[in-house]
């Protein structure tokens, strides 16, 4: 039996050996997008992916062990062929991955190679990510599983520290899988930053434990207004929303590909949909209907209701436990002021704080610099740095 076993795994290498032969021929081509800083041209041969090459990343170093699972896994995806992965970075048919490039920017990368090896080296593991999205790029979308890459030495290192990309779920809602696929998207085109812009008008996306009606009521409209037609509508229900727990997971998946996310919760405006679960936030009371138009709605959270401000901090709260970010984004902007100027709780705050009207700046105005001057401090105050809109909130 053990003769027959060492027999049948001899003739399957010899038949897998023998298709990988005959499979079409590629050639890996480096002039990819964007495109590397300087690629340099050598004759030290070309480096043949097959079946029996491995990828090595240093023992204990988790952050490049998932950069080789995920080489491995792009690799297979292009060519069907898996290299194994190893801590021993000795021998022959070798992709090494390291982080010891010397380099100022973290995210700068060296990508060498020869006959025998391809070494990517990275001033980070983020910058070791970067170089292997080279080198997934690089490989020609024909289904060929036998692969060539020409030598090469490439350096390369993003101009820019902050490169990022917005989808926005509020609008039109994208699944979990969907985001996932977002996130890979990003990756493939060297962002560091995913801004995902997750609550606005025509709906709430996020589980807020405390206010469990956000989810409930404000993540669903009932119609979508069709193109820029206020007239017609599709009469489709739309809607959808991420747990916390989804939204933790794609933290993760973005930062397995060195990508932090950054969430939008828009405020003091953009509010109706919140507004429709819990009108007792907005100037009138309501009803609010979570809204099913585009463009800047009139209706905006009542800056001189108490509950507003606890709610808004009670949100961030838990953003911020969801979302380990440096930024975090609130809007502040397209925040039409015409029902503060009929509140009488709004009126009654400007009095309090003594906000009066200038050749610069409406009282209103000088409200909401009070409300988003409370938030920021609360979000700083968390370890978080706010980043705002700019159209309509101007503050001295």
């Amino acid at each position: 039996m053990y003769l027959k076993q060492i027999f049948l795994g001899a003739l399957g290498l010899l038949f897998a050996t023998f298709a990988q032969a005959q499979a079409p021929k590629t050639t890996a081509n480096y002039r990819v997008v964007p495109l590397p800083q300087e690629i340099s041209n050598t004759s030290a041969g070309a480096f043949a992916l097959n079946a029996q090459t491995r990828i090595a990343y240093p023992k204990g170093n988790a952050a490049l062990q998932k950069d080789a699972e995920l080489l491995a896994q792009y690799l297979f995806e292009a060519t069907k062929v898996r290299p194994t992965l190893t801590t021993n970075a000795q021998g022959r048919n070798l992709i090494v991955l390291s982080a010891t490039l010397k380099n100022n920017n973290k995210e700068a990368y060296r990508l060498d190679v020869s006959k025998d090896r391809i070494s990517i080296n990275g001033a980070s593991a983020a910058g070791t990510f970067y170089g292997i999205q080279t080198l997934r790029k690089a490989i020609p979308q024909t289904g060929a599983q036998k692969l060539f890459f020409p030598s090469v030495t490439i350096n390369d290192q993003p101009r820019f520290g902050y490169r990022g990309a917005m989808l926005d779920v509020a609008r039109h809602f994208f699944s979990f899988e969907e985001v996932k696929t977002f996130i890979d998207i990003l990756a493939l085109h060297n962002i560091n930053r995913f801004h995902w812009h997750l609550t606005d008008d025509q709906g709430w996306r996020i589980e807020i434990k405390k206010y469990p009606r956000l989810t409930e009521v404000s993540s669903m409209r009932p119609e979508t207004m069709v193109g820029h037609d206020a007239s017609k509508f599709d009469g489709k229900p739309h809607g959808g929303f991420y747990t916390q727990e989804q939204a933790r997971a794609i933290v993760k998946y973005a930062a397995d590909r060195h990508i932090m996310v950054v969430p939008e919760i828009d405020m003091p405006g953009h509010m109706v949909a919140a507004l429709a679960a819990y009108p007792e936030l907005g100037c009138t009371g309501g009803p609010y209907k979570v809204r099913t138009t585009w463009g800047v709605a009139e209706d905006v959270l009542c800056a001189g209701n108490e509950r507003t401000l606890k709610f808004a901090k009670d949100v961030l709260s838990e953003v911020m436990n969801i979302f380990p970010s440096e930024y975090l984004y609130i809007g502040g902007d397209e925040c039409p002021k015409s029902s503060w100027e009929k509140c009488s709780r709004c009126q009654a705050l400007i009095k309090e704080k003594g906000l009066a009207t200038d050749e610069k700046h409406t009282a209103e105005e000088r409200l909401q610099s009070y409300f988003m001057s409370d938030i920021a401090n609360f979000i700083t105050a968390h370890g978080a740095k706010l980043a705002v809109g700019t159209r309509f909130w101007r503050a001295e």
